[in-house]
């Protein structure tokens, strides 16, 4: 069905190159979402792509309202998202422009420091770029609710079903105390635009050296540190603690020369900024651990070990996280070198 509906799409707007074509997988996503390149026979017969991406994002699973609504108060605020050349909400077919298969996680990885370095400092030239969004339309709240409901998923589904630890009552309530210490960190931030899932997987580099920005959809009104969490805190990409807080007080500074923050110091900031973290990580680990069980997307294990290294460094910087980083040190580290890398492996 996908491929006769791209067909059609090509020969309405007289673009088609003929039946001569076929749409190849794009990405392996983490959602319900599926992209598709469209190639075609070039005068050697090799394959040429050609410049849309074909999505399938079935509406049961996907806000596709949201995604075209957030794709125009990006493109409004600056920042480079996908044309969308046609779109059917009703059936979740859109056909959109293609940004290439330049990953910044690849970059990341095969670039100088000096490199990442100006890469890192455009990406968060566009966190600054989305935030000034804030303010101008109604997007859902980063809430007490939402913030606790991602949390949920470490226990139930990392813990009790990934590694299949039955959790004490006392383990239960260290794991809600810590909880309530990150929400109420997160609430006390500035709230504003927040793209939710900034990392090197969802930054592509373009033709041009710019950054563009995709899987934007939801987007929501939440805490000033959380697009910088999802940065320098990649769940792909490890930068060094000393380079974090480097960028991070950059960014707290960049905040207050802009007049968008005022009267909080740089260790107020860094702490914001990793209890942000802890509060992600939490969540991927259990998201992770969702897409493998649920959806049989088993890549994803390989990404849980620096996500729980990330939990159990911030739990050391803090006494009030103290005891719940020597828990996991003695009962969650052990499972993962025990009996999770086998399963990656």
């Amino acid at each position: 069905m996908l491929k006769g509906w791209a067909k059609h799409l090509l020969l309405a707007r007289e673009k088609t190159v003929g039946d001569d074509f076929q749409l190849v997988p794009a990405s392996d996503d983490a959602s319900f979402r599926r992209y598709f390149r469209p190639e075609a026979a070039g005068d050697e017969g090799t394959l040429m792509s050609l410049k849309y991406v074909f999505v399938d994002a079935p509406p049961t699973h996907e806000n596709n309202q949201a995604f075209l609504q957030i794709k125009d108060l990006l493109a409004a605020a600056g920042v480079r998202v996908p044309e969308i050349y046609e779109s059917d909400l009703e059936t979740g077919y859109m056909m959109i422009e293609n940004f290439g298969d330049q990953l910044c996680l690849a970059s990341l990885e095969k670039s100088e420091d000096i490199e990442k370095s100006a890469l890192i400092q455009r990406a968060m030239a566009v966190i600054a770029q989305m935030q000034l969004i804030a303010g101008e339309v109604v997007l859902p709240a980063y809430d007490r609710s939402l913030l606790a409901s991602e949390m949920n998923l470490f226990a139930e589904w990392f813990v009790a079903r990934q590694l299949k630890l039955k959790l004490t009552d006392e383990e239960i309530a260290e794991i809600e105390k810590v909880k309530g210490l990150l929400i109420e960190s997160s609430l006390e931030q500035p709230q504003v635009f927040v793209h939710r899932d900034f990392h090197s997987r969802n930054l592509m580099v373009l033709s041009d050296g710019e950054l563009g920005v995709i899987d934007f959809q939801d987007a929501v009104m939440g805490p000033v540190t959380y697009d910088l969490v999802s940065l320098l805190k990649d769940c792909y990409f490890r930068f060094p603690r000393e380079e974090v807080c480097k960028r991070v007080e950059e960014f707290r500074l960049m905040l207050e020369r802009d007049g968008k923050l005022s009267d909080i110091d740089s260790d107020t900031f860094l702490k914001w900024f990793d209890l942000m973290g802890m509060q992600r990580h939490l969540k991927c680990a259990g998201i992770f651990s969702r897409l493998n069980l649920r959806d049989g997307k088993s890549r994803y294990l390989a990404d849980i070990p620096l996500v729980v290294d990330y939990i159990v460094e911030t739990s050391a910087y803090y006494p009030e996280l103290a005891a719940f980083g020597v828990w996991l040190k003695q009962r969650i580290v052990p499972v993962l070198d025990d009996i999770f890398l086998e399963e990656v492996n």
